[in-house]
């Protein structure tokens, strides 16, 4: 898929489906909200944006869809 900073995706929460937009990629190992997470490469994590909150989260490739996609 290949997502950019700034594309707008959805991606599911216990609430429902959410909508925001990708702040960042990331590529190596990092933490978010004091949870760990692992990244590469070829196994990119992504920082989201809610729109309806702005509150930040991090998300696989797999779990986030490109909006209009």
């Amino acid at each position: 898929m290949g997502l950019s900073k700034g594309d707008t995706v959805t991606w599911n929460t216990p609430q429902g489906r959410t909508e925001g937009t990708v702040v960042e990629k990331r590529t190596s190992d990092f933490t978010h909200d004091g949870q760990q997470f692992r990244a590469s490469e070829e196994e990119p994590a992504y920082l989201v944006e809610s729109s309806s909150s702005g509150r930040r989260a991090a998300h696989k490739e797999d779990a986030l869809t490109k909006k209009g996609s």
